[in-house]
């Protein structure tokens, strides 16, 4: 196994402190009785996806680039649910994701892609994320993995939580001066266990945001 680099840890170390209203106070990713925060909730159940697959890049709106560099790999070992509002929920999900490292490439949290796919705490998450490679003076190379993925529903159909795990073994960061990776011994540090809650745009066709996140550090159930 490849060694994974330190920015990467200290990137998602710097937004430790986002929202921990979005999913609720535990890493469990539910508020008050399993509720999605913010949303007229029902008693959703989880839906997990049965067998991986690659989400495709979704270009929407026309015209916004969620495209990322030749050695930037993000990889989505998702199926997409029958649910039509959670299936789309978790295509813009991916393209909010490929977003920040398109920030993180382009040197900028000004991208289009971070306005079309993140709002509100999204874009505070986003920005936060970006900020610290840069700040660093660090881009992103290698593989960073999405997996075991689930979404849930709010009962008016406006909102979607989508959890799921990422591996970042094999995703390292790299000096913008120099060039060089930098990486250290594998460890839990690799594995996060993400839940974001995506909110339908009231004027977009088919486009869904970011509007909260949660991100629980050293998951051992992503192991």
């Amino acid at each position: 196994m490849k060694r994974r680099s330190l920015p990467v840890a200290a990137a998602f170390a710097a937004a430790a402190t986002l929202l921990l209203t979005a999913c609720g106070g535990g890493g469990d990713g539910s508020g008050d009785n399993g509720k999605i925060a913010g949303a007229d909730q029902g008693s959703p159940t989880p839906t997990k996806s049965a067998a991986p697959s690659s989400a495709p890049v979704v270009d929407k709106p026309d015209g916004v680039d969620v495209s990322l560099p030749a050695d930037m790999s993000l990889v989505f070992d998702w199926a997409r649910p029958k649910d039509k509002n959670e299936a789309a929920a978790m295509d813009d999900a991916a393209n909010f994701l490929r977003a920040i490292y398109r920030g993180v490439d382009k040197r900028t949290t000004k991208d289009a892609a971070v306005a079309a796919y993140a709002t509100g705490g999204g874009t505070h998450y986003a920005t936060t994320q970006i900020n610290a490679w840069i700040e660093g003076g660090w881009t992103a190379t290698g593989t960073l993995r999405h997996y075991d993925v689930t979404t849930r529903s709010a009962s008016n159909g406006k909102s979607v939580e989508v959890a799921f795990c990422a591996d970042a073994s094999k995703f390292y960061g790299k000096e913008i001066k120099t060039g060089k990776v930098l990486t250290t011994e594998p460890s839990i540090k690799d594995f996060d266990h993400f839940e974001v809650i995506m909110t339908k745009y009231p004027t977009g066709e088919g486009l869904w945001q970011a509007t909260k996140v949660f991100v629980e550090e050293k998951a051992a159930k992503c192991r």
